[in-house]
C-alpha cells in the first residue's frame, strides 16, 4: 500500500476506461458520494479518497501548517493521481474539494479532461463589491462556537448547512462525519476555507468547468456561482439545481445525482 493510499484511505471501484475521482468537502467523507457512486460503476473507474482531516483519517497526519490554505489538499490530490498513475481524469469536487480541484488543474492541466464543481466558492468573505456570503465577524463567531463546545457548535451547524431539521436523514448523516473530526482539526479546516481566496487563480483555469450550484444555499449564494462562471479562463458552465442546501448530493440525491451524471457525461461543445 502506497503513502497517499494509506493516508487517504483511496478506495478504487468500478471498470470504466475513464476515470472519475470524487472529492468530499468539509465535514464530510467520501461516504458523501454513496448515492452517485453506484451509478458509475458500470461505465467509469471511480476513485475515492478522504481529506486530510476528516475524521476517517489519522489526525498524526494532519499538519496544522500544511493544511493553513488549499495548496496542501492540492498536493495531496496531486500525489493521489500520481500514485495510482491516472494519467487523465474527470474530478467531481464537492465544496472545500471543488476548490482544490480547480486549483490542482491549473498545475497539472493534463491531468484533468474536466472539473465539475458543486457548491464550490472561491471566497466565502465578503470583500468591497464581491459578495461571498459572509462578514469577517460571522466567521469569527463560528470559529469561537466551534472552540467553546464543538459538539453544540456541530448541532446547530449541521440543519443550517444541509438545509433541514435534526430528524432528517442527510442532516444525522453530516453530524456523523461532523462528530468524527477532532475539534481542533475541525476549527483549523474551517478556518482555512471560510478565510481563502482563489478569485486571482480562476482566470489560469484552462479545463472545462461544469458549475452546479443549489438556488438555496447557506454557505454559498447563487451569485458565487456566476462569479465563478464569468472568471474562469477556459470554458465553463452553470446549472442552478431546484433544491436546498450545501449538500445537495446527500439531501436531495434524487434531483442532484442526475444533473451530477449528465455533466460527467456530457462535454460543453456537445
Amino acid at each position: 500500500m502506497g503513502i497517499a493510499e494509506k493516508a487517504h484511505n483511496v478506495k478504487i471501484v468500478g471498470s470504466g476506461e475513464k476515470t472519475v475521482v470524487l472529492g468530499h468537502g468539509f465535514g464530510t467523507d467520501q461516504s458523501v458520494w454513496k448515492h452517485l457512486v453506484p451509478h458509475l460503476l458500470d461505465d467509469y473507474k471511480v476513485l475515492l479518497f478522504d481529506n486530510m482531516g476528516a475524521g476517517t483519517t489519522n489526525p498524526e497526519y494532519f499538519s496544522f501548517e500544511r493544511y493553513a490554505n488549499l495548496e496542501g489538499y492540492t498536493h495531496d490530490l496531486l500525489a493521489i493521481l500520481e500514485e495510482f498513475e491516472i494519467q487523465c481524469c474527470i474530478f467531481v469536487g464537492h465544496s472545500l474539494s471543488s476548490m482544490v480541484g480547480l486549483y490542482a488543474s491549473i498545475l497539472r492541466p493534463d491531468l484533468f479532461s474536466k472539473v465539475v464543481t458543486l457548491s464550490a466558492s472561491p471566497r466565502f468573505l465578503n470583500t468591497g463589491d464581491y459578495f461571498g456570503g459572509f462578514e469577517l465577524e460571522e466567521i469569527d463567531q463560528l470559529c469561537n462556537a466551534i472552540e467553546s463546545n464543538y459538539k453544540s457548535w456541530a448541532c446547530g451547524f449541521a440543519p443550517l448547512v444541509v438545509g433541514g431539521d435534526m430528524d432528517s436523514v442527510a442532516v444525522q448523516e453530516f453530524s456523523r462525519t461532523l462528530f468524527n473530526m477532532r475539534p481542533d482539526i475541525a476549527l483549523s479546516v474551517f478556518r482555512t476555507i471560510f478565510t481563502n481566496d482563489l478569485r486571482e487563480l480562476l482566470g489560469q483555469v484552462t479545463v472545462p468547468c461544469h458549475i452546479i450550484q443549489s438556488s438555496k444555499d447557506l454557505a454559498v449564494p447563487v451569485s458565487v456561482s456566476e462569479f465563478l462562471h464569468h472568471n474562469i479562463g477556459g470554458k465553463s458552465v452553470v446549472e442552478i439545481i431546484a433544491t436546498e442546501g450545501h449538500l445537495p448530493q446527500l439531501s436531495s440525491p434524487e434531483i442532484t445525482i442526475p444533473v451530477i451524471l449528465r455533466h460527467i457525461q456530457h462535454d460543453i461543445n456537445q
